[in-house]
């Protein structure tokens, strides 16, 4: 027997076959229930629909071992008061960097509506995240999509991003190691995030503490690359202690 959520998550799915993605407004709208029932709804269980940067969209799926709608339910308070430090590192018609991840979205939600700059990203969900900023110019990066981290990858570096120097890249990571620096699961995400650590001006790393001491199969780059780490807590001693080594600042 089909319950009342299923037939809310039928409807949902029915509307995305005229769009590509429905505000999460819009869709209590069409349901008639508040934005919390929808949020509970996805939440709950895994569903065929996601919420990603306030739009509900299909859910990516793949065989990776990164799924990005298994991450973006995890650590969400630790990803916030991360993010809301990152984001305080912004100032006003800076151009800005945006890497993928579930992090990412806080960042640019905690930054103040009022404040004018541009923004260059490659992922689906950031640039989600980034249309609600009335004051935010965006910049996508084209390219071949990847559904499990909902990036597109671009097939020409020089068609976009060749032409631009961000004042500052925040990057996601899903290990952070003194011996192995930053990594990530997914290699198809390098291309991009190099390109910004060789293009921006301030490279900020921002994640939550259960990166910390992890090495994953892709390698960004070693610590000494990043001007800041940002996170929710103080990392380990050992982590610490090479951060200074480095000159690297510690905002947590």
């Amino acid at each position: 027997m089909e319950t009342r959520r299923d037939d809310r998550i039928s409807q949902l799915l029915h509307a995305l076959k005229r769009s590509d993605k429905l505000h999460l407004k819009e869709a209590a709208t069409l349901l008639g229930v508040s934005e919390m029932t929808i949020r509970r709804d996805l939440n709950s269980e895994s569903a065929p629909v996601v919420l990603l940067g306030g739009y509900i969209v299909l859910e990516p799926r793949s065989g990776s071992h990164y799924l990005l709608s298994d991450q973006k339910t995890r650590l969400v308070e630790e990803k916030r008061k991360a993010a809301r430090l990152a984001a305080s590192l912004v100032q006003p018609h800076q151009t800005l960097f945006f890497d993928c991840g579930t992090t990412t979205p806080w960042i640019i939600e905690a930054i103040d509506n009022t404040l004018p700059f541009t923004a260059v990203c490659y992922s689906l969900n950031t640039f989600l995240a980034l249309q609600e900023k009335p004051e935010c110019r965006v910049i996508l990066c084209g390219g071949e999509f990847h559904a499990s981290n909902a990036i597109f990858k671009p097939l020409n570096l020089q068609d976009t991003l060749s032409n631009l120097c961000p004042d500052i890249a925040f990057y996601s990571a899903a290990g952070v190691s003194v011996r192995q620096g930053a990594t990530c699961f997914n290699l198809e995400e390098l291309t991009v995030k190099h390109w910004a650590m060789n293009a921006a001006q301030y490279h900020v790393l921002v994640v939550d503490h259960s990166k910390f001491g992890k090495v994953r199969p892709a390698r960004m780059g070693e610590l000494a690359r990043f001007d800041a780490i940002v996170s929710d807590c103080k990392p380990d001693d050992e982590l610490v202690t090479h951060a200074k080594a480095q000159q690297i600042k510690l905002m947590y």
